[in-house]
């Protein structure tokens, strides 16, 4: 994934850390725009869309969290890949983050190299994403469910659009290209982050607890992403292939 012109918006209210990150990012060839606080953040945004964002949790106005929310509402960025800037030590603004939409997280403090290797393997998985499908059906039809393979636009048969993160695409088609199989929490980790998860990396459950959410899979057992003991996640619907209409 080559870092050539692909843009990075940073919030963060230490200056050192914007100054370091700056630096280190626009050398490693991303045009970078940074700034201290939500308001900057949010008029930044509005003036120029960018490739990913990073968001620090503790702002001085507003905290990450709100941000993220508006920008996953936002139809314009909506699939912006966001990592969030966590304070190491608290599990729970990591899981806020990620039910909020969040792609990835680090925690406090970290090294620039760590933090260019996540933005890699997500700009990795967005331009994967953005790829069309072969064969021109870019319709997935599932269960009550019509997903756009393209815009990414997902349907109900009520007629309600859900909002898709780029994170719920890229899990939600890694299950429709394999209908009926067990994905382990690895397949759906490098599927949807473009890495390996560490030990204990509850980011994948978090994703798929999002996605069913999404789908109003909320029933206990879940019926149409089931839980697989020990193995993984598996899709328990027929897929179809379609034109929109």
């Amino acid at each position: 994934m080559s870092a050539l012109g692909k843009s990075i918006l940073l919030v963060d209210d230490d200056q050192e850390i914007r100054e370091l990150l700056d630096l280190y990012l626009t050398r490693a060839g991303f045009q970078v725009r940074t700034v201290g606080e939500g308001a900057g953040f949010r008029q930044a945004l509005e003036q120029a869309p960018s490739d990913l964002l990073i968001l620090d949790v503790m702002l001085p106005d507003e905290d990450g969290f709100s941000l993220c929310r508006w920008v996953r509402q936002h139809p314009r960025c909506a699939q912006t890949p966001i990592i969030m800037l966590t304070a190491s030590s608290d599990e729970t603004d990591r899981i806020l983050g990620l039910e909020l939409g969040a792609d990835d997280y680090l925690g406090k403090p970290f090294s620039p190299r760590e933090l260019q290797a996540r933005i890699k393997a997500l700009l990795r998985r967005a331009q994967f994403a953005s790829v069309s499908p072969e064969g021109g059906n870019p319709i997935m039809m599932f269960d009550a469910w019509r997903l756009n393979t393209v815009s990414h636009r997902l349907f109900h048969a009520d007629g309600e659009e859900v909002i898709l993160s780029g994170a719920d695409f890229a899990l939600l088609k890694l299950f429709l290209d394999h209908p009926q199989q067990i994905l382990d929490r690895d397949t759906i980790g490098n599927a949807t982050r473009g890495r390996d998860l560490m030990p204990l990396d509850r980011i994948v459950d978090m994703a798929v607890s999002r996605l069913r959410q999404r789908l109003r899979d909320t029933e206990k057992p879940s019926r149409l992403i089931r839980t697989v003991r020990g193995s993984g996640y598996q899709l328990a619907a027929e897929v179809s292939h379609g034109h929109d209409h």
